[in-house]
């Protein structure tokens, strides 16, 4: 347990810590006060109170001028170290609260690390330089687990948790799934393949917790059949490149922004989507910055949608 008589004296004394770091840069009372922002009695009773509770004064005069005694350098030195850590968390709680100068804790899927995440940051820091961010990747599980925990302000994800009591979410988009094969595997040619002519195929797959793992379980059993993994990895382009070796078929999604070599991409009939979207924790609120960011992401892809759907059909 922290001493209480100490943490009452430090109660007291953080009123009076610029005064005492003003005290040490100045030399002078009547300079110290008007550094501090105080008048020049109240700056002398705050100093006598100080030595009052310590029972040893903080200053001594010398000619003119306004001396700091031992005691007072030690709380001086300490006061010096106490602000700058106070500023610096100023700073921050006036970065959070102004969204142009704020942060955001952003993660997402390994798939989406290519072209996706970084088009959208992209395009969200021509308009909002001041904004930092700080980024991390993971599987499914773990980024909606850091996002309840606090350790993250958004995740970018899929599929989106149907659990909704702990979070809260908002659909963005959604990706087409593709089966991607071996170059000369006898699917090869097709113009699109049912999950259900794969069933007897090895997989290659993402590890459990890996929201494309779960998608694919969940297709290939309505399939009518459960998927022999050969291997698992962690990250598409690794799965793709096993494809590519001939290990085995994949459900992943199109190949950005340069297709799968060694592999063919191929429709799933009837096609198959991954809805991918942004994913915060309901019971706590967001940062201005992160909010900012969210509806910038919503309004940007209801902006392409819009787009796709007034194009001409080819």
């Amino acid at each position: 347990m922290p001493d209480q008589d100490s943490e009452r004296m430090a109660a007291a004394l953080a009123p009076r810590l610029a005064l005492l770091r003003a005290i040490a840069a100045e030399g002078h009372l009547g300079r110290a006060a008007e550094s501090a922002g105080l008048p020049q009695p109240t700056a002398s009773r705050w100093l006598a109170a100080l030595g009052s509770d310590l029972g040893l004064p903080v200053v001594a005069r010398r000619g003119r001028g306004i001396l700091l005694t031992r005691a007072g350098r030690a709380l001086a030195e300490s006061a010096g170290r106490a602000l700058t850590e106070l500023e610096s968390g100023c700073r921050q709680a006036l970065a959070e609260v102004d969204p142009a100068r704020g942060h955001v804790a952003l993660g997402f899927l390994h798939t989406m690390g290519g072209v996706r995440v970084p088009e959208l940051l992209r395009a969200f820091r021509a308009e909002h330089p001041g904004v930092q961010f700080t980024l991390s990747q993971g599987a499914h599980d773990a980024l909606v687990r850091r996002v309840s925990d606090g350790a993250i302000d958004l995740a970018l994800t899929s599929p989106l948790p149907t659990d909704e009591s702990e979070l809260s979410m908002t659909a963005l988009t959604r990706q087409s799934l593709v089966v991607t094969v071996p170059n000369g595997h006898r699917l090869a040619g097709r113009r699109r393949v049912r999950l259900a002519e794969l069933a007897d195929e090895p997989f290659v797959g993402l590890k459990a917790g890996y929201g494309l793992r779960l998608i694919t379980d969940q297709l290939c059993a309505e399939a009518g059949f459960r998927p022999t993994l050969a291997f698992e990895g962690e990250e598409a382009d690794t799965v793709r490149g096993l494809v590519a070796a001939g290990l085995g078929v994949a459900v992943l999604p199109v190949a950005e922004p340069t297709g799968a070599p060694g592999a063919v991409e191929l429709p799933i009939s009837p096609r198959a989507y991954r809805r991918i979207g942004l994913v915060w924790a309901a019971h706590r609120p967001l940062p201005p910055a992160a909010r900012w960011f969210r509806d910038f992401a919503v309004h940007r892809e209801h902006q392409a949608s819009e787009r796709w759907a007034s194009s001409p059909r080819r």
